[in-house]
């Protein structure tokens, strides 16, 4: 359900995207940097000052490869990165100094993201001082992986009304992807949700529900 496409360039992944009617192709590196150049610009307009170090997080179970990567996306961004640190170490870190601990205490962080799902437990102690214990997860599974459950859903849907596979088409699956990542955040605080898109393939309507039983 991806709405770009990986190909293979001089032995290398890249990422294939379609932008203003033509091909354009991207290394992971700098798709990450996109993102880091983002943050580091609400930073900035945060603090009212010019970042250039940062600490960025990264899944626990990132490989030295993937770190490098990650580091590498940071130089293009323009930053200096200092380090680069498991995301569930600076969950638990963030959590230790806005507790203020008293003692030693035994700390489940779960963190399910995008794209990545990690688990870990630590030890705090006073002073933010922690061990972290252990760490599991899963470097392909997260949030992307429910939407991708919800398009295929309304494609079958689709597919079953009208006789065509939206599949076919990019444009109207990436505006589907679109439609189901808001269906389900309304999911999160309503029962049902409705995913409306107007000439969603070869001129037609789409009109669905949703139910959070049936999502679940």
């Amino acid at each position: 359900n991806w709405p770009f496409e990986v190909v293979n360039e001089g032995g290398k992944p890249k990422v294939r995207v379609q932008y203003k009617g033509s091909g354009k192709n991207f290394t992971p590196e700098e798709i990450s940097a996109m993102v880091l150049t983002k943050m580091k610009e609400v930073a900035e307009a945060y603090l009212g000052k010019t970042i250039k170090d940062a600490v960025v997080t990264v899944p626990a179970y990132f490989n030295d490869s993937q770190r490098q990567a990650t580091k590498d996306a940071g130089t293009i961004a323009g930053l200096n990165v200092i380090r680069i640190i498991n995301e569930p170490t600076a969950a638990a870190l963030a959590y230790g100094l806005e507790k203020n601990l008293i003692g030693e205490k035994n700390v489940l962080i779960f963190d399910l993201g995008g794209g990545t799902f990690d688990v870990s437990v630590l030890t705090i102690d006073e002073g933010s001082f922690f061990q972290v214990l252990s760490t599991a997860g899963n470097t392909h599974l997260g949030g992307e992986d429910f939407d991708n459950r919800m398009v295929d859903y309304f494609v079958s849907d689709f597919k079953q009304k009208h006789k065509k596979d939206l599949k076919t088409n990019p444009k109207s699956l990436r505006r589907l992807k679109t439609a189901c990542e808001r269906a389900k955040k309304t999911l999160s605080s309503n029962s049902q949700a409705n995913v409306e898109i107007d000439s969603l393939f070869e001129g037609i309507d789409f009109y669905s529900r949703i139910t959070r039983a049936k999502f679940e």
